[in-house]
């Protein structure tokens, strides 16, 4: 029985992974078909979303049926109430990527982004790939040293979400009210998928050290202790 138990949880990690991979290669698509007009690869990223759903929806059956018929206990706890919390944001930031390819489906065959702003929503569309591809990692080792890279891109891609609101709400800006729509809904978006990132590396850090309240610093040397001691325990 504990070794079905320990599968059904290497089972829980493993689909994490699996949806952040999926997740991944959405916000790829989603952001390339908003910077391209690729209304194709829109309409693939939003017929995806499904897929998504429905991994995040069995994960939740698995894990919900590990609580009811194992009663976990201590770390083996915290990996199965981790996983529904992070099943959550990653559906969360599959939609996020679904909402980008919808501006581009509703826009086409025009540009949804507006003229002026192509560059920066460019980069925002590479850090949000980048924050994905970092945060699958962190699925798949747990190293805590990521959680700082993914908050470190957080707070750039914060930074360039303030910059197009300043942009739009300018004297200079000479946009139409729909392309002022699409910008800060965009911009709104691309941020919101990174913050979703940092929420689901703080329960990663929690399913580590068992401390929601640690910051990365501490986590870290908490994680280096339990690797010290743990052979003069065992002794």
């Amino acid at each position: 029985m504990r070794e079905v138990f320990h599968q059904s949880l290497e089972d829980v990690q493993s689909r994490l992974v699996e949806v952040a991979d999926l997740v991944t290669i959405a916000i790829d698509k989603a952001t390339r078909s908003f910077a391209t007009s690729d209304v194709a690869l829109a309409e693939e990223v939003i017929e995806a979303d499904r897929v998504i759903d429905t991994k995040a929806v069995e994960l939740d059956e698995l894990a919900i049926e590990i609580l009811a018929r194992q009663q976990p206990v201590a770390r083996d706890l915290r990996i199965v109430v981790a996983a529904l919390r992070v099943s959550t944001s990653l559906e969360r930031m599959g939609d996020i990527a679904e909402h980008i390819a919808q501006l581009t489906r509703m826009r086409f065959p025009e540009r949804a982004i507006p003229k002026g702003l192509k560059s920066t929503f460019k980069k925002m569309g590479e850090l949000d790939v980048e924050v994905a591809r970092t945060l699958s990692d962190l699925l798949r080792t747990e190293d805590l040293a990521l959680v700082d890279t993914l908050r470190n891109l957080e707070d750039e891609l914060d930074d360039r979400h303030i910059s197009v609101f300043e942009k739009v709400l300018s004297d200079n800006w000479k946009g139409e009210a729909g392309a002022t729509v699409d910008a800060t809904l965009a911009s709104r978006y691309l941020e919101r998928f990174a913050d979703h990132a940092v929420s689901v590396a703080k329960k990663v850090a929690f399913l580590a050290t068992g401390d929601w309240t640690a910051d990365t610093e501490s986590i870290a040397a908490i994680v280096s202790d339990i690797e010290i001691t743990r052979p003069a325990d065992a002794s």
